[in-house]
């Protein structure tokens, strides 16, 4: 397994709702019918900072979704929203433990 994180700084703190209804809608969507998709998770950390982590099959995967990611924000015409790049961390994942599954 694969993880991707994007660390997104300088986030519009007044549109963080728009921003979480979109990613919902129409980006978690497209990532995961991305093949080797596995998981997403969205985090707002106050502070203008919101980080997504994207657990995949393969790093082929995992960084095809940085690019996903990338379109996704040209598309929607969130560039104002998320002014900066994210910096991206990918990586094999070399431990992980499940116990069961959350409702958000």
């Amino acid at each position: 397994m694969h993880a991707t994180i994007r660390r997104y700084e300088g986030v519009d703190q007044n549109r963080t709702e728009e921003l979480t209804q979109k990613v919902g809608e129409t980006l978690v969507p497209k990532l995961s019918q991305l093949e080797g998709f596995s998981e997403y998770y969205l985090i707002e950390t106050g502070n203008g900072i919101m980080t997504s982590v994207g657990i995949f099959d393969t790093s082929t995967h995992a960084s095809e979704s940085t690019r996903i990611a990338a379109d996704w924000v040209r598309d929607e015409n969130l560039e104002s929203a998320l002014p900066n790049p994210p910096k991206v961390t990918e990586g094999e994942i070399k431990a992980h433990k499940n116990i069961a599954p959350t409702s958000f």
